[in-house]
């Protein structure tokens, strides 16, 4: 670094050295201080198993700087019949479509259903019957990723609200089953998922008209990760490796096409669903290896850290849900609870940290 490249006199230099070590002595302060802040901070220390030591470039400063919120839960009428493993996706008329899942009696449907408000209609047909797909709204249509019913699909799947109509638009790589699918900026990231004879470490981009391609490797296989876009990169949190319920926070940055594990949850979990609202990603319930282990905590994971908070209760210990931002609150239709699939239909009113109680 160049001091001084004007010419000026002696007291000029002077001046600008003094400037300079006290900008360097502020810098220091503040990353003795960020440093004290990291080491103190708890639930945000890696897993055991190895992870990729790659950096990422800062969110978005869009992310907001606020605290996260509580909820306030309502239980709505409930579903006709009960329902798991469905993908959903937010239209932006408002509504919700629910493509495929599997019934009470673990029974794959074809269904497309559209929730409006606690009222259910059947909109459309899928090809083939078929669960653990999951969708993303790009533009104004919903398209499904994957999924599957005796084997794994490689389809991808396009439902157009407008004429109810479902149609294959393209092709996954190879068969998958069991994915997490994040939208951002046109593009949907599928990430992870399960061919029928292993776990994928895969994250796919496909946008309309293009051909899906590999554009990052996560650390380790996963299968029933939760992924969310927010401030311009994709969290992956959780999910299954091998029979063992994972609690690395990773963030994907598209732009780079790094991954990086920025924090872990306080317990493992798999199965559990999860949306981007005011500026913190939202993780509800999910279960840990066992399939009888669900939980009912809501977890907020501030994206800029890792850091991961306990911030309520759902009602019920809940699993394989389907979860959308629809209208500014979080619906929670459907899921695993206790063994038995559910018909229920949460709402969640994000409460703003300034008024919660408790």
């Amino acid at each position: 670094m160049v001091l001084d490249g004007t010419g000026r006199g002696s007291r000029e230099k002077a001046r600008r050295r003094l400037g300079f070590l006290a900008v360097a002595i502020a810098v220091l302060v503040v990353l003795a201080a960020v440093a004290l802040a990291d080491g103190g901070t708890s639930g945000n220390s890696p897993p055991s198993h190895s992870i990729m030591a790659v950096s990422a470039a800062s969110p978005s400063a869009s992310v907001s700087q606020s605290a996260p919120a509580r909820f306030a839960v309502r239980r709505m009428n409930g579903l006709p019949s009960p329902l798991e493993d469905v993908a959903a996706v937010a239209l932006p008329d408002g509504t919700l479509a629910l493509l495929g899942g599997l019934d009470a009696n673990d029974t794959s449907t074809a269904a497309v259903r559209i929730l409006a408000g606690d009222r259910v209609s059947a909109r459309a047909q899928l090809p083939l019957a078929q669960h653990d797909a999951q969708g993303a709204l790009l533009g104004v249509d919903a398209y499904v990723f994957g999924g599957g019913e005796f084997s794994s699909y490689d389809h991808i799947l396009r439902y157009d609200p407008a004429r109810g109509g479902v149609s294959q638009v393209g092709r996954l790589p190879q068969p998958a089953s069991d994915v997490a699918v994040a939208a951002l900026s046109g593009t949907a990231y599928v990430v992870g998922g399960y061919n029928g004879q292993q776990a994928l470490d895969t994250i796919l981009a496909w946008r309309p008209g293009a051909t899906a391609r590999t554009v990052a490797r996560l650390p380790l296989s996963l299968r029933y990760a939760a992924a969310v876009a927010i401030g311009g990169q994709v969290l992956i949190v959780g999910g299954s490796h091998g029979e063992a319920a994972e609690s690395a926070i990773l963030r994907f940055d598209p732009a780079t096409g790094r991954v990086t594990q920025i924090g872990s949850l306080q317990s493992p979990v798999t199965h559990s669903a999860a949306v981007a609202l005011g500026g913190y990603v939202y993780l509800f319930g999910g279960r840990a290896a066992a399939a009888d282990s669900q939980t009912s905590a809501i977890v907020a994971i501030d994206p800029r850290t890792g850091l991961a908070t306990r911030v309520g209760r759902l009602p019920l210990a809940l699993s394989d849900a389907a979860a959308a931002v629809v209208g500014g609150h979080v619906v929670l239709a459907g899921g695993q609870s206790a063994g038995a699939t559910q018909s229920s239909i949460l709402t969640l009113e994000p409460v703003p940290a300034t008024s919660a109680a408790g």
